[in-house]
């Protein structure tokens, strides 16, 4: 069954933005999703991953292959979810109904919707910071100053902050289709640009060998010797939590795909290799630093600004729209989809869109990225306790339980056969906090070290596997409390 076999009836559940796509609509190709995947990928937070686990003791080539091996993981359920997409046309927030329930399925919508305001946000903040860095080349430093009390930035961070956040508010107002242009238009520039930097850091460096050649804090010797796996893994599940949040809202972009041939060649080509690549350019890149100017610069805003003549400008402005155009893609379009779940009759796309730009006015991301510890440890990590569960449930959902047979109707029905009890399919619920908890001790240790020090080792070698955790047992639970009771098949289930 498609998406246009169905007559959807426009109830309470019901809004434009979340009704199937029509023929007319499924225009994506492959290579769209690849340029969609390029777009996203070629960001200042994923080139700062690899840095951040060389901060962590890695040698370069151990942090490139965590990179990839982490991105490689991940795309198997970015795959297998966003076949739900292209077959029937429809948004993450809705293909969550079948197993949560009509009602049930607003609290994954809304833990994946908060996810993305908090990379929303980060997503700004090094939008700002470009635009901040740029600023202050033409005037001379006219905007360095003392930092504002409670918030710890001054106030010409704040201003060029809003600023980017103001120039992003176009693009929630015209919706996919602009982002779809903004990024089919910007992923080739990217790609010269990373070239260039490629080139710029083999000319001045001496070589790619001598780049490549140092030596991880792990081996005999070095200052973490013997604690490369206590590292690693958490170092992996992070990785694989960079994408978790896409790995469950993929659908919001399949649905557009003309067939699973385009999303699944486009995805596929799209997220594992440009991730390695980005991975390695940044170590090469940042190896390069060392050389000219005498120390390990990770940050490409900074090392945009040492550039001189037309080349600072011209960098800084391709950060810039790096920024946006991943910020837009990964950020914006799943929240606004599932803040539009929630009250679907009041909540357009748009609004949902508004909702997500004003929370993350007040993430204050910066205090994120404070260390790079926090930001892979704790933030990564964090959220893929989250959203881990959430996957496994909706695989075991589509695929074991339906064969990934759905009927289109039924979840548009607030009295159909994906109403469960009330709205609420408790079975996942219960799976989902089933998935969630054994994290959490694990998390509030990594977050919040002195005030849960006594955090049993157990959970805090558990919370080092957290979305691979979290996915498994939720999972084994779901398929366990609904293997006793029978899936209401519908007659168009029934014929797929």
């Amino acid at each position: 069954m498609t998406a246009s076999d169905t007559a959807v009836p426009q109830g309470e559940l019901y809004n434009a933005d979340l009704a199937p796509t029509t023929a007319a609509q499924r225009t994506w190709t492959w290579y769209h999703f690849a340029a969609l995947w390029v777009g996203m990928v070629m960001c200042i937070p994923s080139y700062t991953l690899a840095a951040g686990l060389i901060d962590q003791g890695m040698s370069p080539w151990q942090a490139v292959t965590t990179v990839l091996l982490g991105n490689a993981i991940v795309l198997v359920p970015m795959l297998l979810i966003g076949h739900a997409g292209a077959k029937y046309g429809i948004p993450y927030a809705v293909l969550v109904r079948s197993s949560f329930g009509t009602q049930g399925a607003k609290l994954p919508a809304l833990l994946r919707a908060v996810v993305a305001c908090g990379w929303y946000g980060i997503q700004t903040w090094f939008g700002g910071l470009a635009m901040y860095t740029l600023l202050n080349i033409i005037t001379g430093n006219a905007l360095h100053a003392d930092p504002l009390p409670l918030l710890g930035i001054n106030l010409g961070q704040l201003v060029c902050f809003l600023a980017f956040w103001a120039l992003q508010l176009y693009f929630v107002v015209h919706g996919t289709e602009s982002i779809r242009w903004l990024e089919t238009v910007s992923a080739p520039i990217k790609i010269v640009m990373c070239l260039f930097l490629v080139g710029w850091a083999l000319s001045h460096a001496g070589g790619f060998g001598s780049m490549m050649a140092m030596p991880s804090k792990f081996v005999d010797g070095g200052e973490k010797a013997g604690q490369f796996w206590a590292v690693f893994w958490p170092s992996l599940t992070a990785m694989v939590g960079f994408w978790a949040t896409l790995a469950l809202n993929i659908p919001d972009f399949t649905r557009f795909a003309r067939s699973q041939r385009d999303q699944l060649v486009g995805q596929t080509i799209g997220l594992p290799v440009p991730m390695g690549l980005l991975a390695l350019m940044s170590v090469i890149v940042t190896s390069a630093t060392v050389v000219i100017y005498g120390k390990a610069i990770w940050d490409p805003v900074d090392l945009s600004s040492r550039f001189t003549g037309i080349g600072v400008g011209l960098a800084l402005l391709v950060l810039t729209l790096d920024t946006m155009c991943c910020n837009l893609a990964a950020n914006l379009v799943g929240p606004a989809y599932d803040f539009a779940s929630l009250n679907p009759r009041r909540i357009s796309y748009k609004t949902g869109g508004l909702i997500t730009a004003g929370i993350a006015l007040l993430a204050m991301p910066w205090k994120i990225l404070e260390s790079t510890e926090g930001y892979i440890f704790t933030w990564l990590v964090g959220y893929s306790a989250l959203l881990g569960p959430v996957a496994g449930i909706m695989l075991v959902d589509y695929y074991l339980l339906r064969d990934t047979r759905l009927d289109l109707k039924e979840l548009f029905d607030e009295r159909g056969a994906y109403a469960y009890r009330n709205g609420w399919n408790v079975a996942a619920v219960v799976a989902l906090l089933a998935g969630v908890l054994p994290n959490l001790p694990g998390f509030l240790h990594a977050a919040f070290p002195q005030s849960f020090a006594g955090t049993p080792a157990f959970f805090k070698t558990l919370y080092t596997y957290a979305w691979f955790a979290g996915l498994g047992i939720s999972a084994a639970v779901y398929a366990t409390l609904m293997r006793g009771k029978s899936v209401r098949m519908t007659s168009a289930e029934a014929r797929g």
